[in-house]
Order: structure tokens, then C-alpha cells, then sequence
């Protein structure tokens, strides 16, 4: 498979070296410094582009790969309020596009735990919920799109939940507080915590490098190889 790096940062550099030794094959790789080189027709030697960018550049970015007929899988976060908008250029365009906010196998399965655990939550009005991330100093989105994830599928599932706010907040509590941390080169860690005044339930998942992103990328671009649609990786893992 010839797969384009649209993104040729510390993801773009962990994709690479996960697909060492096997039959992928980059054929081009695009970053900041030499974007000017981004043409359809360098777009069409690649069977797959896997798209990580920055938040500014990811709908052109999709549009582009769309427009030359390209299969595109995105993992760029911070852009989700124009998603809808490059989902319906890929059904127009009759194209395939997969958006994931985490592409980590052990994330997703955590993404399903949440929501079943949120269904469990939905009659127990005793218990209230927060969210908390933690991520490297670089990561320029809060929260992270991980955490959005966690917490709208949340929202969807709890009756009595219609809102999220990033703490401390000027505007006040709200119905689910989500906090956004900061440190050192930590890869991401996602924690949900349901309280009540007699006891705490809570599950965590912690990122131990980018390898499991990069792995998952890879097996999206894989999957979405010959398919027209929109999906994510739910429909790459068969747990929708």
C-alpha cells in the first residue's frame, strides 16, 4: 500500500517507524516546511493519505485529498465543529473519509466501556461525573479530542447531563466538568469518575507512548482501502 503523510510531525515520525519492515510503502510525506508541494497530483500517488495537522488546516487538508479522489483517514483534533461539513463533501464526492479523535485500539475499547458504563449511570442519579485528561505541553487543544469524545457519547447517554464545561471555568459550574492538564511529554491519560456520598467509581486509560496511535492509524488506512463512506474507527473494529 502507497500511503501520503499529510502531517510529517511526531505523529507522522511514530506511523513511519511502526510500519517498519512491512509492506507499506510512504510515498510522500508533507509538513510544514515544504506544504507548498501539496498538489492533486502528488495527492494521487499515494492509495491513502493519513492526515495529521494542525487544527487551522485539517478541512483543507480532507477537502483536497477528497477532490483528488483519495481515501483520507484524519486524526487531527480541534476542528470537530467543521467535520459535518467535510463529512458531506465526502458523500457528495462519493469518496471515503474516517475521522477517529483517537486511533489507539485500547482507547476505542475504552470509548465503548464509557458508554456502557455511562447506560449503567443513566438511573443512578446519585452519582455525578467528571472528566479529566492529561497531556504533553505541546498538545495545543483543551481538551483534548479524546476527552470531547468521552464526554459528549456521556452526554448523549444521561438524561439529566445536557452540557460540558473546561474547569476553572469564569462562567461557572456545569453539568459535566472537564479538566484539562498540562505536563511534561505524558502521551495521554483519560480518567472518568462517577461520585456519590458513599463511594467513587472510576475508569482510567493511560497512553504509555504513540506507538498505539500510530498502530491504529495504520490499520484505519488499511481497513478504509477500496471503501466509500464515512466512517470511524467503531466500523474499523466492528463495536458500534
Amino acid at each position: 500500500m502507497n500511503i501520503g503523510l499529510l502531517g510529517y510531525g511526531k505523529m507522522g515520525r511514530a506511523i513511519e517507524e511502526v510500519a517498519a519492515g512491512s509492506e507499506v510503502h510512504f510515498v510522500w510525506r508533507i509538513g510544514r516546511d515544504n506544504r507548498h508541494e501539496l498538489t492533486p497530483e502528488l495527492l494521487k500517488q499515494a492509495d491513502v493519505v493519513i492526515e495529521f495537522s494542525r487544527p487551522e488546516a485539517a478541512l483543507q487538508n480532507v477537502k483536497m485529498c477528497l477532490e483528488a479522489g483519495i481515501p483520507v483517514v484524519s486524526g487531527t483534533t480541534g476542528w470537530l465543529e467543521q467535520l459535518p461539513e467535510a463529512q458531506a463533501i465526502c458523500l457528495e464526492k462519493q469518496g471515503a473519509l474516517l475521522w477517529a479523535s483517537n486511533f489507539s485500539v485500547g482507547v476505542n475499547l475504552f470509548f465503548a466501556l464509557n458508554r456502557y458504563l455511562a447506560e449503567l449511570m443513566n438511573g443512578r442519579p446519585e452519582y455525578d461525573i467528571r472528566v479529566q485528561e492529561i497531556h504533553h505541553i505541546h498538545k495545543l487543544d483543551a481538551p483534548s479530542g479524546t476527552a470531547l469524545t468521552l464526554t459528549l457519547d456521556a452526554i448523549k447517554t444521561l438524561d439529566r447531563k445536557m452540557d460540558w464545561k473546561l474547569v476553572p471555568d469564569p462562567n461557572g459550574p456545569a453539568d459535566i466538568p472537564v479538566e484539562a492538564i498540562r505536563e511534561g511529554e505524558v502521551p495521554g491519560t483519560h480518567v472518568i469518575t462517577y461520585e456519590s456520598s458513599v463511594d467513587s467509581i472510576r475508569i482510567e486509560h493511560k497512553a504509555h507512548s504513540r506507538k498505539g496511535f500510530a498502530e491504529g492509524a495504520l490499520l484505519a488506512a488499511q481497513w478504509i482501502y477500496g471503501k466509500k463512506g464515512v466512517f470511524d474507527m467503531m466500523d474499523v473494529l466492528g463495536i458500534k
